[in-house]
């Protein structure tokens, strides 16, 4: 029988013991979540702001997606697609005309989506596009995080992903993020199938593109027949303050505020909030011209469309839309970063305040290799604040969208509090 954990170091100490050390966790051990709060095994509560990376962006055991779970899970939970179910059809209808596509391919991990559209991409570059056999290339962008399979490593020049786990998948052309001049270059290689790029780069840690990078991108892909592909797992689904970070400052598929700026993309990853942290959800969108390449037996998953995800993600749409998640994180957003940018302007500590709606990041003013950033997350685990760092220097802020404004001031206030006490310490 596993041990009953009754401690926090017990807990760490199993998971150090028998778990591969593959992370390196902030030692907190959470036991209990519910809206924007978590508390650990002896009963402290912190505020997250991680959001479980952007996958709880309806807050913790929102109770409506739970008891989509809960209701479904009673009568069917997998049917593999071997068989029809009576959930997927409606799902697959609700999704597409959510973002204004023909057709999703239902799968139930980020990474897995960005295989599939990998994979959707090359079979269109052959059979649409006519590249000849083997030749398609994939453009990507330096700084890239599209998950951690062998493929997708393949094309990550962050080494803690990429070395020592060769030889490694060719056909991807890397380029500089936010760089048109670039783009255009390798566009002109005529064997070029798609680009693939996320709105925001959440893990290299929340760097925002110029303005009109994106829509340019866009423009540069459709004049060459490239097929765009945004990956949207992270910042889809409001956490930018939009429902896509594609839409610029829109909430609905480019279709108000700022319709002149959306460009819907050839293919649409998404993932992490399609579940509302509840059950793993992940698609891939596109219309027929683009997912029509995709035959049976070409492509599968056992658990990739069962009933249980799609009631889940169904609900979990339904919470974005119903209780305006997307606004919310956008007039939040501002909120926080003005914030930061007073606190920046107090301490020595912050390089550079940046970000989109509620995926922000503070970049603390020493180098990648010191511990600065990891030792100010411990101090604000103190104070009641969960965050983690990436790349060494940087602190990445993400809480739930289902956030107050009070909550979100208090938020500030510890954060601002941790970093003038860390400061002050070290003088």
């Amino acid at each position: 029988m596993p041990e009953v954990i009754t401690t926090s170091q017990q807990a760490i100490q199993l998971e150090d013991r028998y778990g591969a050390h593959n992370y390196h966790p902030i030692p907190v051990v959470i036991a209990r979540g519910e809206g924007v709060f978590v508390w650990d095994v002896e009963g402290n509560r912190y505020y997250d702001f991680l959001s479980s990376y952007s996958a709880v962006n309806q807050g913790h055991c929102h109770p409506r997606i739970v008891d989509s779970l809960i209701e479904q899970s009673q009568k069917l939970s997998l049917t593999s697609r071997a068989f029809y179910n009576d959930v997927l059809g409606a799902y697959e209808q609700y999704i597409t005309e959510y973002f204004g596509f023909d057709k999703v391919l239902p799968m139930n991990t980020g990474a897995e989506a960005v295989e599939t559209a990998i994979k959707i991409c090359r079979k269109w570059g052959y059979e649409i596009k006519g590249i000849p056999d083997e030749r398609a290339k994939i453009i990507v962008c330096h700084h890239n995080f599209h998950g951690r399979t062998t493929t997708i490593i393949s094309f990550s020049n962050d080494p803690m992903a990429h070395d020592h786990f060769g030889p490694y998948t060719p056909g991807f052309i890397n380029i500089p993020y936010d760089d048109l001049e670039s783009l255009e270059n390798a566009l002109s290689d005529e064997n070029v199938a798609g680009f693939l790029v996320e709105p925001v780069q959440g893990e290299a840690g929340v760097i925002t593109a110029s303005e009109d990078y994106i829509r340019n991108a866009y423009d540069l892909c459709r004049k060459n027949n490239v097929l765009f592909i945004a990956d949207e797992i992270q910042t889809g689904l409001a956490r930018t303050g939009s429902l896509l970070a594609m839409c610029g400052n829109c909430t609905c598929r480019g279709h108000c505020e700022r319709q002149d700026s959306y460009r819907k993309p050839d293919i649409l990853i998404l993932g992490k909030a399609l579940s509302g942290g509840i059950y793993p959800v992940s698609a891939v969108l596109s219309d027929n011209a683009v997912m029509d390449v995709m035959k049976p037996g070409v492509h599968g998953s056992t658990y990739g469309g069962n009933p249980l995800g799609s009631k889940v993600a169904i609900t979990a749409l339904e919470v974005i839309r119903d209780e305006k998640l997307a606004q919310n994180a956008r007039y939040l957003g501002k909120l926080f970063r003005q914030r930061m940018e007073d606190l920046k302007n107090k301490t020595s500590l912050i390089r550079e305040v940046r970000g989109k709606g509620l995926l922000n990041a503070i970049e603390i003013n020493d180098s990648p290799e010191s511990d600065t950033a990891w030792n100010l997350c411990l101090r604000l685990k103190e104070n009641g604040l969960l965050a983690k760092p990436t790349h060494g220097n940087i602190i990445r802020f993400a809480p739930p969208l289902v956030m107050t404004e009070e909550q979100l001031h208090e938020c500030c206030d510890i954060i601002e509090s941790a970093i003038t006490r860390f400061e002050t310490a070290r003088t």
